[in-house]
């Protein structure tokens, strides 16, 4: 992964990020961008097709369920 300059990308977002986390965006070589939805200026990262289905694969294997509490934390009461 690395940062690399490039052109004004068609960036998306998960339905179920709700306020969103990250964004996706593909480059025309076919690298994925990868950026922080709620920083979009701070830059992105670079993967190559196989690292980001690995990454896919993860997720949908639920790899990476243990980084996420199973439901939101209570926020009702908090001061």
């Amino acid at each position: 992964m690395f940062e690399t300059d490039v052109p004004e990308l068609a960036w998306r977002k998960s339905s179920f990020s709700g306020n969103g986390c990250v964004e996706a965006a593909p480059l025309p070589d076919g690298l994925i961008a990868v950026r922080d939805s709620k920083n979009p200026d701070a830059g992105h990262q670079v993967y190559n097709a196989h690292e980001w289905q690995a990454f896919l694969a993860g997720v949908r294997n639920g790899e990476f369920d243990y980084l996420a509490p199973a439901s939101p934390p209570a926020t009702e009461g908090l001061a």
